[in-house]
């Protein structure tokens, strides 16, 4: 964990400041993590929602299990344990970017929940007419 001395006031802004403003993931481990926020494996909410000009976004991620975590491909030097079990501060820009996938990958599988309850399995396997003839 790093380390800030409370006796210089300076530096202690000069932090602040960087933090505020949030790192960018390189761009290897963005796709990793967009993969990760369209499936809904990701905690994303702004670093401090009550200061307009703070625009950075708090990350964490959250493993992947069952059939998700068989066919989806992460890069485990660089999505291992550290980075996945601690929370990153994004800027604004890839903030924004991972909450759209976010919400695209929602209102995907809300769709297909929704065909799926509207499908009738037995009328389309058992009466058939094409089939029949």
């Amino acid at each position: 964990m790093k380390e800030i001395k409370l006796t210089d006031v300076g530096r202690l802004r000069n932090e602040l400041a960087k933090y505020r403003k949030g790192k960018k993931l390189d761009i290897r481990l963005f796709n990793q993590v967009a993969r990760l926020a369209w499936l809904g494996k990701i905690v994303l909410c702004p670093l401090d929602p009550e200061d307009p000009e703070c625009k950075a976004w708090l990350l964490g991620l959250q493993p992947l299990a069952g059939l998700e975590r068989e066919l989806v491909t992460l890069d485990e030097d660089v999505n291992g344990m550290p980075f996945a079990s601690q929370i990153h501060v994004l800027d604004a820009e890839q903030g924004e970017a991972l909450a759209a996938i976010f919400k695209e990958g929602m209102q995907s599988r809300v769709r297909e929940l929704q065909a799926l309850e509207k499908r009738d399995f037995y009328f389309e396997k058992f009466f058939n007419p094409e089939k029949k003839r």
